[in-house]
């Protein structure tokens, strides 16, 4: 699924596990490393420091999610049936998972200081916007671009909510919640 060399790879998933057990991005290069069964040096070597490694490991969550949705889409049949993909991708088990939401949400704090992380967390939010209103068109017509705004913070708040609740969702609820407010508004603009 990754490009990346083994070791920084193994340091990619290391730093989203420490930031998942720690719930903030207040871990260091030392514990990625060590969770990560190589040296700070080495890590310091290939990311420079925290940051970019932290930022490296957004890039490697938003490549597995966006194979897993564009897997998810071309397996769909109809508009229908690819917006019901993209949003249950939106909370596959290998998305929507302790480690990777706090991860998520550490991203949202970074941006917020980061220009690389809010273009970054930009380009998220135009592919999923531009994924669920190209389907939701043939749909709904000229609405198409405000329902997929709605569905796509919908998508986000659960993920918000999980970070402070995770007892209160998994994947499958999230999903359902999801997709009987996509089926809300298709009835809506009928």
């Amino acid at each position: 699924m990754s490009s990346l060399p083994a070791r920084k790879q193994q340091l990619v998933e290391a730093a989203i596990h420490e930031i998942g057990t720690t719930g903030t991005l207040n871990v260091t290069v030392g514990q990625i490393a060590k969770r990560a069964g190589v040296s700070a040096a080495l890590a310091f070597h290939y990311f420079g420091d925290k940051d970019r490694l932290f930022l490296s490991a957004m890039r490697y969550v938003l490549t597995i999610y966006g194979a897993e949705v564009r897997g998810a889409i071309a397996a769909a049949d109809g508009p229908k049936g690819r917006i019901e993909a993209v949003i249950r991708a939106s909370f596959s088990s290998t998305n929507f998972r302790q480690e990777v939401i706090a991860a998520w949400l550490n991203f949202y704090v970074m941006a917020q200081q980061s220009d690389e992380a809010r273009r970054l967390l930009s380009v998220y939010h135009r592919r999923l916007h531009s994924n669920l209103t190209h389907e939701l068109r043939p749909l709904v017509g000229p609405t198409a671009p405000e329902i997929a705004l709605r569905i796509g913070a919908l998508i986000d708040g659960i993920y918000l909510r999980f970070a402070v609740n995770p007892a209160d969702t998994t994947g499958k609820s999230a999903t359902a919640q999801v997709l009987a407010t996509l089926d809300h508004e298709l009835r809506a603009n009928a």
